[in-house]
């Protein structure tokens, strides 16, 4: 009997290996999912912005275009040298208060970060009941 039982205890730790996998592979497919969404939502926006300030006033985009003897940089390089220097900065500053964070709660490890922010933080409750009737609250008086 505790022969068998050993067996179906490695075959369980085995059958799990799969799962861990698919799991991986499906937050994988997910995080590519809402990148590729996000850079088509900030590239429509940019592409719709950019066309809306062309249609407004085209001799002024067309003038911020081109670098001129007034102008020795054009607007186009200017916003993009901005871009540049504002992203490494929300880099740099994102990376710095997340350090500051993981150094203040003393944690070594994502599992050390997961448990002590479930020791500050008050658990979700996993029971689909709402906390308001929606019947109650939409009903006409």
């Amino acid at each position: 009997m505790e022969s068998a039982d050993a067996g179906a205890g490695e075959r369980s730790s085995g059958m799990e290996v799969p799962g861990c996998t698919d799991d991986r592979l499906f937050l994988v497919k997910g995080g590519i999912f809402l990148g590729t969404v996000a850079a088509a939502g900030m590239l429509a926006g940019f592409v719709t912005t950019l066309s809306l300030a062309k249609k407004r006033s085209p001799e002024w985009f067309n003038k911020g275009s081109m670098a001129t003897a007034a102008l020795p940089e054009s607007g186009s390089s200017l916003a993009l040298r901005a871009l540049g220097w504002g992203s490494l900065c929300a880099w740099c500053g994102v990376g710095v208060i997340s350090f500051a964070v993981w150094k203040a709660l003393g944690v070594h490890s994502m599992k050390d970060f997961r448990s002590k922010m479930q020791s500050i933080f008050p658990a979700i409750p996993k029971k689909s009941e709402s906390a308001v009737e929606w019947e109650e609250a939409l009903r006409s008086k």
